[in-house]
């Protein structure tokens, strides 16, 4: 029985908040409607502040109040998890309001959206390039700001996503057999990446995609191919002389030396 009473009192509390709610919601105290968006916005009831600060806009539009009303709204958009709404609206933000007080930290929290819309690495890295953009954009408009570092800790997350999916695709290259496409985007990707962890197997892939291409081509082409293996081989040498690839590489070496002897 005593449960019962609790339930009924939380379902009375319930309706009566939802009640007293729906009421404010048809109030034209727009006053009152700011006050308890704010109240609810406190006690992180969000979708209630939303609801609220939203239909103040206009009312408060070129007031002294339009600022904070359309702050406190996107903050609850995003609070809510709608990160591409809440993007659009911390960069409309920074735009309707180039002089107010939270104007850094809705450019910031723009870039940021677009970092939390940053899908896996094996998705359309759209996002992620956007969200690198707009934090490079943040940098240099606030070289400065305390939030800096976090930019640069996340640029760096965001472009080990970019470094990923590159090693991935250029993989799935030479598992294929396109050994072309192999040596053309490993070229890239060590202007992109010179510091990737990647780079030694990538390089070891550049020499095996040389040899097995000369083995694959006609007459003419084949001295060309060989020598790109052999001169790959020797950086790579000289770059990973400790590698676990190295055995592998020195028997297309050697392979690729027989068969240079042999064309002449």
């Amino acid at each position: 029985m005593k449960f019962l009473k609790i339930v009924l009192v939380l379902f009375l509390a319930g309706f009566y908040s939802c009640d007293n709610y729906n009421r404010l919601l048809k109030s034209t105290d727009y006053d009152l409607k700011l006050t308890k968006a704010k109240e609810y916005f406190d006690k992180k009831y969000y979708i209630k502040s939303s609801q609220l600060y939203e239909e103040l806009i206009p009312y408060v539009k070129g007031t002294e109040k339009a600022e904070e009303v359309y702050y406190y709204y996107t903050w609850s958009e995003y609070h809510l998890g709608d990160y591409i709404l809440s993007q659009y609206h911390f960069k409309n933000y920074a735009r309707q309001f180039p002089a107010g007080k939270h104007v850094e930290e809705c450019y910031f929290m723009n870039a940021y959206c677009y970092f939390l819309n940053s899908p896996n690495y094996k998705l359309d890295q759209t996002n992620t390039k956007s969200a690198i953009k707009e934090f490079q954009a943040f940098v240099d408009m606030y070289p400065e700001s305390p939030r800096i570092d976090t930019c640069n800790l996340l640029i760096d997350k965001l472009r080990y996503k970019l470094e990923k999916k590159d090693y991935e695709i250029l993989k799935q290259y030479h598992k294929l057999s396109e050994w072309k496409a192999v040596i053309v985007s490993a070229k890239d990707y060590a202007k992109d990446y010179p510091n990737s962890p990647y780079n030694e197997e990538i390089a070891f892939l550049t020499i095996d995609s040389y040899y097995l291409l000369a083995m694959n081509s006609i007459f003419n082409k084949k001295e060309e191919r060989i020598n790109g293996a052999i001169e790959n081989y020797v950086k790579f040498l000289a770059l990973y002389p400790n590698s676990s690839y190295l055995s592998r590489a020195e028997t297309i070496y050697n392979s690729c030396m027989r068969l240079k002897n042999n064309l002449d």
